[in-house]
């Protein structure tokens, strides 16, 4: 029998006893054949192209990520795939809806198209909801009504109908669109996955949210809720901000490895290129998770999850992608294969690609530039007192809360320049009505210049932050001639900026120069005086109507919790 690979000599993790097994590898065509010891006559009998001694490292399988965003990295499938192969990903499944909601279908489908060429196998959720909320709340290029979910779900790439965020239409409109859609799925495609967004819902809230075939969230979590949430049957998807020392400890001490699994979510591209999934993988070992545990919930669980049944484990039959480890407490990657062939052995080469979409995608900013005076916030009076609302953005998280102080009004002006606080605004920049909100905004964030961008949660109308009109102006100019990106100014002059002309939100150029453009606007944020864990996520989710729980959009002030519309000054 021909083989492709022997590889002998290695640690093998086998999912099914969660332990490691010392022995030999065969890989024939794209998958594994065989696991255990081989001699010399079986070696001979196989005719295997290629035998390598592995000398005793650790072989895993290729990590599973099923819950991200290619977006979220401001680049392409490409080039998200070249970047977290070194780091030991294999499989993602990504949820679309920020080009979603900039393009719609078509913003999908041109993800998927071209995702052909890519190393790590890409596959895709159906945008849930797209907008975010509703059209009274906030303008998007693009949504996804339920005629579109038979044409999405008829792609070989589709795995799931993405993160649902509108749980109150959910669980209280039962003609609303997003039940809708899910009734669709359920017709059309009964053990598709539906995957969930519930931070802070517990009580007959949840059950309800369940109820409607709800059954994964990727949250926010508290020992509390995990513990209130797969009680209730939910499957947990772990990322970063909810690997806290309680919830590791929950998890570990209970035994819960079979109801979660490690997620990533959002990785920007400055910080993709020092890690992805296995960061979370070498944290988690790191506080206290069994190493064969942690590599349970970041490869077995979540390809089970997904219905990826054809890989996740080292076994026959199963797609041979797995990492070879020359430690496991680091995860020191030696290299890794995908589909039985080595793809990254320590040498990192990024390749270029250049308009891989349609034409029109390079041209989605709709907007006139701005002048100074357009940041002038209609007030009520010509001249006193008013009591406003403020977004206080609260550390390290991308919630915010509601304040309130009494600024000053002169000559039919809003003195907010004179106060502690920076004002944010919203412009509509898809050429539909062409509405702009004004919001006041506090807490450890810039303390002069400007900050301008279209990567703006989940709607990417023009966002600017500011402590001044002029560097306002710049920032949102500097953006709308770039046809999108993210932009800082102080003192009139721009000192960072990243180009994304592609539906404003993308970049096509190499991962590793967009990285260094990213950290230096991550860098001049931080100089101005904006201090979170991600300053740059913090600043984008600041439009995001789903997080609570005081956001805005180009509609205006959000309450996120009533989902309506409230006004900056308070009645």
């Amino acid at each position: 029998m021909e083989v492709k690979l022997i590889i002998k000599n290695v640690q093998v993790y086998n999912a099914y006893v969660k332990k490691f097994i010392h022995g030999d590898v065969v890989i024939r065509d794209n998958k594994f054949l065989y696991i255990g010891k081989t001699d010399q006559q079986v070696q001979d009998e196989w005719h295997a192209e290629e035998v390598i001694d592995g000398h005793g490292k650790y072989m895993i399988p290729g990590l599973v990520d099923i819950h991200m965003h290619v977006e979220s990295s401001m680049t392409t499938p490409f080039q998200f795939s070249q970047a977290i192969i070194p780091h030991g990903v294999t499989t993602v499944v990504a949820d679309p809806h920020e080009i979603a909601n900039v393009f719609g279908i078509e913003g999908i489908t041109a993800m998927i198209d071209c995702t052909t060429d890519n190393v790590v196998d890409v596959f895709y959720g159906i945008p849930s909801s797209v907008p975010s909320t509703m059209e009274q709340l906030e303008t998007t290029g693009g949504n996804i009504t339920v005629e579109d979910v038979p044409k999405l779900l008829a792609y070989d790439q589709i795995c799931c109908l993405g993160e649902v965020m509108n749980f109150k239409d959910l669980i209280h409109d039962k003609a609303s669109l997003i039940n809708q859609i899910i009734k669709k799925v359920k017709n059309e495609k009964p053990h598709l996955r539906i995957e969930g967004h519930c931070p802070k819902i517990s009580g007959v809230d949840l059950a309800k949210y369940i109820y409607q075939g709800v059954d994964a969230d990727h949250t926010q979590q508290t020992p509390e809720s995990l513990e209130e949430k797969i009680k209730n049957g939910m499957f947990i998807e772990i990322q970063q901000k909810s690997m806290t020392e309680e919830n590791i400890n929950y998890l570990v001490e209970n035994e819960l490895y079979e109801h979660f699994c490690l997620v990533t979510d959002d990785v920007m591209a400055d910080q993709l290129m020092d890690g992805h999934l296995n960061n979370l993988v070498k944290k988690a070992i790191e506080m206290g998770m069994p190493k064969e545990m942690a590599i349970y919930v970041s490869t077995y669980t979540p390809a089970r999850r997904m219905l990826l049944n054809d890989r996740g484990a080292i076994a026959p039959g199963k797609i041979a992608d797995f990492i070879l480890l020359n430690a496991i407490e680091n995860f020191e990657i030696d290299s890794v294969y995908k589909d039985g062939a080595l793809v990254f052995n320590g040498d990192v080469q990024y390749k270029e690609t250049k308009h891989t979409f349609p034409e029109e995608f390079y041209h989605s900013i709709k907007r006139n530039k701005l002048a100074e005076a357009d940041f002038d916030v209609p007030v009520p009076i010509e001249n006193g007192q008013v009591t406003c609302r403020i977004i206080r953005v609260m550390p390290n998280t991308t919630f915010t809360k509601e304040e309130h102080d009494t600024l000053a009004i002169e000559k039919g002006k809003l003195q907010w320049q004179v106060s502690p606080y920076c004002l944010m605004t919203v412009c509509e920049r898809y050429d539909k009505g062409s509405h702009t909100s004004f919001g006041l905004v506090t807490g450890s964030i810039i303390k002069e210049g400007a900050i301008a961008t279209t990567y703006a949660h989940d709607h990417h109308n023009l966002m600017i932050m500011g402590k001044n009109t002029k560097d306002m102006s710049v920032a949102a100019n500097w953006i709308i001639d770039h046809h999108g990106g993210y932009c800082v100014v102080n003192n009139g002059k721009v000192i960072a900026g990243v180009e994304l002309p592609v539906g404003g939100i993308l970049s096509e150029e190499r991962i590793d120069i967009l990285g260094k453009k990213l950290k230096q606007v991550r860098d001049s944020m931080e100089r101005l005086g904006y201090r979170h864990h991600n300053n740059i996520m913090s600043f984008s989710t600041l439009s995001l109507p789903v997080s609570p729980s005081l956001k805005i959009s180009d509609k205006g002030l959000i309450d996120v919790v009533e989902q309506k519309i409230v006004h900056l000054f308070v009645e």
